[in-house]
């Protein structure tokens, strides 16, 4: 069955509590959707989540609605599902950059193609390798009693063990202390990371991480901006705690950069960033080749953005720091009927058709800014 429509959808959805980043506090954030319908009725579905509007990325919610509704959306009407590797070729070359609106479009011809043959996305992209994946949460309420409290909880629950803290906001050393006061809480049973979102320079990278290293980090994410490669490298080589990059790990040319030169020594990945789960793929395959770590990051999708990062994530080697895919948890509702299993710390890769969960079409109508 061709493809007959692809509609998008701009979703406000509210946080439970503020989430603190070193460039913006989320207490709502834009997801979009994706939605690809066949001559017979069936959907797929995909996703991608948009942090602060424009104040993490270079595309906003809104650009990457108008950019597939104006442009990509023609190259899939007519198309099978199923030949979405290429689809995605020739909208690679089409199109320059637009990650995300690649993202949502390569997402939802998949969860379409895998609910035709009635079989789970990952059988479409190599098969599945794990069942589940350690489950990281973000401590970010920028309250340090509330977020050793927040962790105990999760603890005694069993649904987290890897907590990261952003620490890029404010003042590096009280953050600093404030990494420390948690490690002292918690860290006999969990493994603590940070995340710096670009916020410090080479010389403040320096003196705090030698502190985090002496306190028990686990692992210290993109302590500089994007650009500087060179500080990445020295960092990695400093330091015994792994350096991780994420905003510089775009491309699949950013990540060989990063392995020639040792600009970290470890990767997260997010399918939005990257422009879809092949190209995911391709970032993970380079990373595995140069001997680097792997995270499965997020940009906090709902629950349905998070099972297609899983659906992806399950068919990759192993994953050194677990997954980041809290997000239906950030969120007061989820758009989809079921929500992602969490079993011993774990996160569970569903079974079913497609990315696994069933949209909840009311969902949809009650939070997007315009339903058609």
């Amino acid at each position: 069955m061709t493809i007959k429509d692809f509609k998008t959808y701009i979703l406000d959805m509210e946080t439970v509590r503020p989430h603190q980043l070193s460039m913006t506090t989320i207490t709502s954030q834009a997801i979009i959707v994706g939605r690809a319908i066949d001559e017979d009725g069936t959907e797929g579905w995909s996703e991608v989540a948009n942090i602060g509007g424009i104040a993490y990325g270079e595309q906003t919610p809104e650009a990457i609605k108008v950019n597939i509704d104006s442009y990509l959306k023609d190259l899939v009407i007519g198309r099978e599902a199923s030949d979405f590797n290429r689809i995605m070729w020739e909208i690679n070359h089409f199109a320059k950059g637009n990650n995300y609106s690649k993202a949502v479009v390569e997402g939802a011809l998949i969860d379409l193609a895998a609910r035709q043959k009635n079989v789970p996305a990952y059988e479409l992209l190599g098969g599945k390798i794990h069942q589940s994946i350690p489950l990281a949460w973000t401590l970010a309420s920028g309250n340090t009693e509330r977020d050793i409290e927040e962790a105990k909880h999760l603890l005694e629950i069993r649904r987290h063990k890897i907590f990261k803290l952003k620490i890029g906001k404010g003042d590096p050393d009280e953050n600093v202390e404030h990494v420390r006061k948690i490690i002292e809480a918690v860290g006999e049973q969990a493994k603590i990371t940070v995340d710096i979102n670009q916020a410090w320079d080479e010389d403040t990278s320096v003196r705090c991480i030698k502190k985090l290293e002496e306190y028990g980090v686990n692992m210290i994410e993109q302590p500089v901006p994007v650009w500087n490669y060179e500080a990445m490298s020295r960092l990695t080589e400093r330091f015994d705690v792994p350096i991780m990059a994420d905003e510089s790990s775009t491309y699949v040319n950013d990540v060989f950069r990063i392995a020639k030169n040792r600009a970290g020594n470890s990767i997260a990945l997010k399918p939005c960033k990257h422009g879809g789960l092949l190209e995911t793929k391709k970032v993970a395959g380079i990373a595995e080749g140069a001997g680097l770590g792997l995270y499965g990051g997020t940009m906090i999708e709902s629950s349905l953005g998070s099972a297609m990062a899983l659906s992806v994530y399950s068919t990759i080697h192993d994953f050194e720091f677990g997954t980041e895919l809290f997000g239906q948890f950030l969120y007061k509702d989820r758009i989809t009927v079921e929500e992602l299993e969490v079993k011993d710390f774990e996160l569970v890769v569903p079974d079913g058709p497609g990315f696994g969960l069933t949209v909840d079409i009311e969902k949809v109508k009650k939070y997007a800014r315009e339903f058609y």
